[in-house]
């Protein structure tokens, strides 16, 4: 997928997927302003101004996922293969990755001192994948995802044993 995609091939996936979402806020009759790049291994949009765009966002993030949905099958439809695109709207997903970041923080602390697995909340499939990096960083922790749908989330165990 994305990994064995060049840089180029990548903006011009980010560029596919800033002039569909551009079409489409001009058929919804919003001003936006968009960027769009490469980062790390996938191509990324970006409303980054404009009035009312907090409304692509939505509750939890919902409308924003639904979006990128939308726009990933563009993309892929225009490229001709699966696009990983990733959308944001106003920094919304770097605040959600700050949170999920704290939140796995603590709980690694709590594993730490108690020894005892840390079941963490449900979590999205991008606030998932943000923890399993995370917790990627952390030494003498790992992580497991457990559950379906909306009830997905992540335990959160030690590498090594805790004695007393």
């Amino acid at each position: 997928m994305s990994d064995s995609r060049s840089i180029a091939e990548l903006e011009a996936e980010g560029s596919v997927g800033a002039d569909y979402l551009e079409a489409l806020l001009d058929i919804l009759d919003f001003d936006g302003d968009l960027e769009f790049g490469v980062s790390g291994e996938r191509a990324f949009v970006e409303l980054v101004g404009g009035e009312d765009l907090e409304r692509f966002v939505g509750e939890e993030g919902k409308t924003l996922e639904a979006l990128q949905t939308i726009v990933r099958l563009a993309v892929a439809h225009r490229i001709g293969e699966r696009s990983d695109i990733m959308l944001d709207v106003l920094g919304w997903r770097e605040g959600v990755k700050r949170d999920v970041e704290r939140e796995v923080a603590w709980a690694a602390d709590e594993l730490r001192t108690t020894g005892l697995n840390q079941n963490l909340r449900p979590m999205t499939p991008f606030e998932r994948k943000v923890a399993h990096d995370f917790v990627g960083t952390l030494d003498g922790v790992s992580s497991h995802s457990e559950g379906l749908g909306p009830s997905r989330h992540l335990i959160l165990t030690s590498d090594e044993e805790i004695t007393r």
